[in-house]
């Protein structure tokens, strides 16, 4: 089968070995891909990983001891837990310190014709929702997280910063759970996505820079937008952190000692909220769609998701 492999390098082999499905496992069909900074992050040496690449798909179930599940489109949890430590029994499998991650971490991803996971990870995509939107539902499900984890009263003042794809989706879904957003960022392009939604949009160099925000969230991607995000959070505010940043310099944390400041990590969400909000039509990720590629060119897909004006780039099998 044909399969998008990192082992020093990204290539696309023609002659990968089709995987078989272990008993709690389901074997699917690769429909469509999504390209995530995640995956960039892998071929530059984030997590030592080599292997197929790929966690944010839309497949259909070929094989799988649920024969109900057979033919039915399907998305799916990335994380893949152990099933018996303290996490995996508080159904937060997705901080089990024995997990595997689609793509990321010891388990081939769905870059590839096909692969496999639990069927306890697979959920139904609702029959209104295309392809092209649910394979946003991984992206917006780490979106919609930082509410399990935050409580944000609608009077509340929620900044976002970073316009590129994850702080584009997190405006969107959190304007369209009725919070008071405002999206901040470089690009007039890319925060007019989130404006035609409704979202309150900002260039970054005309934004006051002040403490008064009560939820900061950062998803730059970029140290000097975790320097940024600091000098906007007021006192007794809360940060959340959606960047997974490694520093390559010094940072002064006083400020957030003095200003009492609380720092929320947020990484991986339920797909349940995501497909509802996706089912019931509350947001619109399709325009954040740059462009389609093909499978055969999928090399090139990677270097189109470098550019400065690509926001989403998804690749069809």
């Amino acid at each position: 089968m044909r399969a998008v492999v990192f082992d020093n390098e990204l290539k696309l082999d023609k002659n990968y070995v089709k995987p078989s499905p272990k008993g709690n496992e389901a074997l699917i069909k690769t429909k469509m891909v999504g390209i995530c900074n995640t995956d960039y992050e892998i071929t530059l040496g984030y997590m030592g990983y080599k292997g197929v690449i790929g966690h944010e798909f839309v497949g259909i179930v070929e094989e799988c001891a649920d024969k109900s599940l057979i033919g039915k489109r399907v998305v799916g949890d990335i994380n893949c837990g152990c099933g018996e430590c303290e996490w995996c029994k508080k159904d937060l499998h997705r901080h089990c310190p024995n997990r595997q991650t689609l793509g990321i971490w010891q388990k081939d991803g769905c870059f590839s014709d096909y692969f496999t996971l639990p069927v306890n990870n697979l959920l139904e995509v609702p029959e209104n929702v295309s392809v092209e939107e649910a394979v946003f539902t991984e992206p917006l499900a780490a979106a919609l997280e930082i509410l399990e984890q935050v409580k944000i009263q609608p009077i509340q003042k929620v900044l976002v910063l970073g316009d590129g794809k994850l702080g584009i989706i997190i405006a969107l879904a959190l304007n369209a759970s009725g919070l008071d957003v405002t999206l901040v960022g470089k690009h007039k392009d890319k925060l007019a996505i989130a404006q035609k939604q409704g979202v309150k949009t900002s260039l970054l160099d005309e934004i006051e820079v002040k403490k008064e925000w009560d939820f900061v969230v950062e998803a730059t991607g970029s140290i000097t937008g975790f320097e940024t995000s600091i000098s906007l959070v007021k006192p007794r505010g809360t940060l959340i952190l959606k960047s997974t940043i490694v520093a390559s310099k010094e940072f002064n944390f006083s400020s957030l000692v003095v200003d009492e400041v609380t720092i929320v990590g947020s990484r991986c969400g339920r797909f349940q909220p995501a497909l509802r909000m996706l089912e019931q039509k509350r947001i619109d990720l399709k325009p954040l769609i740059s462009e389609i590629f093909d499978v055969e060119n999928v090399i090139e897909a990677f270097e189109s998701n470098k550019r400065k004006d690509t926001v989403k780039i998804l690749v069809k099998f």
